[in-house]
Parts: structure tokens; C-alpha cells; sequence
């Protein structure tokens, strides 16, 4: 079993997050509180608008809090300078996003081995890291392919890959399966949970699909910038 399995790795402590829209404060999160342990796939459902996109990028350090805390790893994010969020955010966090994000010149391989570059990991090791994790998500057979010749389905797949290769302590996933048909969608729900339990990989995704609410071990509802009780 991972090692994180079952204790804390991520928290919140009474986050705030308010935007200033035309001389009037908006609140798009409001007091959040939560732990969630490793191994886990937590899924946060709600509206568009009820606040869950700005608070996953609070939580991955995408995004700077008003107030309150984002621990990572019992690490408090919100008190490091932005050089060394985005060094955690390189060793600790993958992202995955609704619009894929792949760079579209490079290949499924170069798009899964650019985090390792960017970490200075040796050539060797970047090959042998991009391949197997292309494999993990049943894409090895794709790895010379561009994004424009793969369907929605794989270039979320690699995006996947992209995000796990750095081996992170916690997967975002924001609408995953929200470009998706249904039996993609289903399929990277299912990638997701698996990843989870072979990997020990924290998995958080904010999504209004209750087919990616289904696969999670927890779901959050979120209402106007709040948690609420399902």
C-alpha cells in the first residue's frame, strides 16, 4: 500500500476567496473547511458559477486565497513565495483540465515527457517514465501521434499521463469528461478511479457529471461558494 494511503494530504481551513467585479465584492468561496486523505477521489459537484473551478485552483496553488489556509503534504501554500508554489506545484501536484491543454506540435510522447524536462530528470529516465505512463492509461500504442490525430477521449488520456508522470501527491481534475461523449466519459472516470487505487494517487475533480461523481470514494456539494450537506 502507498504510503499515503489513509492519512491527510490535502486540507483547507476556512478559505475565503473574494473578486472585486465592478466596485461590488463577489464571494466565490466562502469559509471552506476540508481534509482529504491519500488514495482518495473526492469529487466536487455543483453549478456553473457555485464557485468549485476557483476552488480546486485554490487548493493546487493555481490561485492565491483572500484568507484561510491550503495545506499540501501539511505544507501551508499559502505562506511561500509564487517560486516556490510553482516548485511544489512540479513535484506535487498534476492538473488536468476540461479543454486538454496539450500542445498541439508535439507528439503524445513529447506532451507526457515535458514535465520531466522541465524538472531537469535525465533523457533515459524521461523515455522510460513517458512510455510507461503512456502505457498506464492504454495509450503506449499512440505515442507518435499529435493531438489532432487522436480522438477527445485519448487527448484526455494524455493529458492524464502528462499529469501523473511526475509521480504528483494529488491529481486535479477540472470537468474532466466535460468535452467528452458519454462512453469517453466513462472511460476516464473509470482511468480516474483506477489510477487511484493502482497508484495511491489523491484524486480531486470538480465536475457536474454524475457519471464521475459515481466512481468517487466522496462527493462535495458546493452552493454559492460553500459546502454544503448532500
Amino acid at each position: 500500500m502507498p504510503p499515503d494511503v489513509g492519512r491527510v494530504v490535502l486540507a483547507a481551513r476556512d478559505l475565503w476567496r473574494i473578486f472585486r467585479s465592478g466596485g461590488e465584492e463577489v464571494v466565490a468561496v466562502r469559509g471552506v473547511t476540508l481534509e482529504v486523505y491519500g488514495g482518495e477521489v473526492v469529487a466536487i459537484m455543483g453549478r456553473s458559477g457555485s464557485g468549485k473551478t476557483t476552488l480546486l485552483n485554490l487548493l493546487a496553488g493555481l490561485d492565491h486565497p483572500t484568507r484561510g489556509q491550503v495545506l499540501l503534504d501539511g505544507q501551508d501554500l499559502t505562506r511561500l513565495g509564487e517560486a516556490q508554489v510553482v516548485e511544489v506545484r512540479r513535484k506535487k501536484i498534476g492538473f488536468v483540465f476540461q479543454f486538454y491543454g496539450l500542445l498541439p506540435l508535439l507528439s503524445a510522447y513529447e506532451n507526457v515527457e515535458l514535465p520531466l524536462r522541465l524538472n531537469g530528470v535525465p533523457a533515459g529516465e524521461r523515455r522510460r517514465r513517458a512510455l510507461e505512463t503512456l502505457a498506464k492509461v492504454g495509450l503506449a500504442h499512440r505515442a507518435h501521434h499529435r493531438p489532432y490525430e487522436l480522438s477527445g477521449g485519448e487527448q484526455q488520456r494524455v493529458a492524464i499521463a502528462r499529469a501523473i508522470v511526475t509521480h504528483p501527491l494529488v491529481l486535479f481534475a477540472d470537468e474532466p469528461t466535460g468535452e467528452l461523449d458519454t462512453a469517453s466519459g466513462v472511460q476516464i472516470a473509470s482511468l480516474l478511479r483506477d489510477l487511484s487505487r493502482r497508484e495511491g494517487i489523491t484524486v480531486v475533480t470538480a465536475t457536474h457529471d454524475p457519471v464521475v461523481a459515481g466512481m468517487a470514494d466522496r462527493v462535495l456539494h458546493m452552493v454559492d461558494g460553500a459546502l454544503v450537506p448532500g
